[in-house]
């Protein structure tokens, strides 16, 4: 009787032993080891125009247990070469990927031929340059809307009115859906207003190239669709090699704050790139060993910021996140 009564606190121990040893083993792989990796494929990924970003992306892989891998891009990457990096990617354990996709032709077939594979997830903008649904997810801006907005601001500062003023318009990447959209706004807000666009340009940023933003011919205000085309812009304007034009545009980098508070850019649309971090892992996360669960599209807000409110509560908030 005694002797089972020992065998019976032997085994107590050993199975509470094994008890102890399985949960430190699930701690241990929920702390790091078998965290799912998304991996996360951007344009120039080191620019400062991606900081919200990064740091929403950060926020979100801690709130829902994953590893997120930002992989090192530094230069504009082709659609082929895009898909070549998202194999890549796979092959090396990734289980979701989040994309900026690259403009020019339409990657939707192979995009969705991956999708059947791991979740995809694209941002900033939408795979087709006119912005239709392609039946992959995406975590963006309104592109149109911040275009819409950006001259509305314009005609504000004018009175309604911009009779006699001349204008041109730069943008990064003619092919992509978001400056395709962005333009398309901005031109649907100054229809009837007596604006006279002069010209309009993309990938203008080289000095000796001869769609250089200062061989173009003098116009009185600059509008610049992007992060790229803005800080370009601030950069030709500081140098005195815009004749003299105003700048409004949309960016979201601290060195496009700078150009707002120093004077050179009139007014700052800024899309909240912290947020499109923060939703497009959770969007991700979700997807992840649910291959028939609908990942939804979502829209991200973005901030009108003027030079005099630069330093108020709200926009102090917005650029911390861009100086992460």
């Amino acid at each position: 009787m005694k002797n089972s009564k020992k065998l019976f606190i032997l085994t107590e121990i050993v199975l509470g032993v094994m008890v102890v040893i399985l949960a430190f083993i699930m701690i241990r792989e929920k702390n790091g080891r078998d965290l799912k990796k998304i991996s996360v494929i951007v344009q120039h990924s080191d620019d400062s125009q991606w900081s919200a970003f990064k740091y929403g992306l950060k926020m979100a892989a801690q709130d829902k247990g994953v590893d997120v891998f930002i992989v090192n891009t530094g230069k504009t990457l082709t659609v082929e070469e895009e898909l070549d990096i998202i194999r890549d990617e796979i092959e090396n354990g990734a289980d979701a990927v989040i994309l900026q996709p690259a403009p020019g032709i339409d990657a939707e077939k192979s995009l969705k031929k991956i999708r059947n594979r791991v979740p995809v997830i694209l941002v900033e903008c939408a795979a087709r340059e006119d912005g239709e649904s392609s039946g992959i997810p995406a975590v963006k801006p309104d592109n149109y809307a911040m275009g819409r907005a950006l001259a509305e601001e314009l005609l504000k500062d004018y009175s309604g009115s911009l009779e006699e003023k001349t204008l041109g318009i730069v943008m990064e990447n003619s092919n992509s859906e978001a400056d395709v959209s962005r333009r398309r706004g901005v031109e649907d807000a100054l229809r009837d207003t007596g604006a006279d666009v002069l010209w309009s340009v993309s990938d203008s940023f080289g000095e000796n190239e001869e769609n250089s933003l200062d061989k173009q011919s003098k116009v009185d205000i600059v509008i610049a669709l992007d992060d790229s085309s803005l800080t370009a812009a601030g950069e030709y304007s500081l140098h005195n090699n815009l004749h003299g034009a105003l700048v409004y545009g949309i960016g979201n980098s601290t060195e496009a704050i700078y150009y707002l508070d120093t004077g050179i850019v009139q007014c700052l649309i800024v899309p909240d790139g912290f947020n499109m971090g923060y939703q497009s892992v959770t969007a991700a996360a979700e997807g992840l060993g649910y291959p028939f669960f609908e990942v939804k599209s979502e829209t991200v807000s973005y901030f009108v910021i003027h030079r005099e409110e630069l330093f108020s509560p709200q926009n102090q908030e917005i650029i911390f996140t861009m100086s992460q």
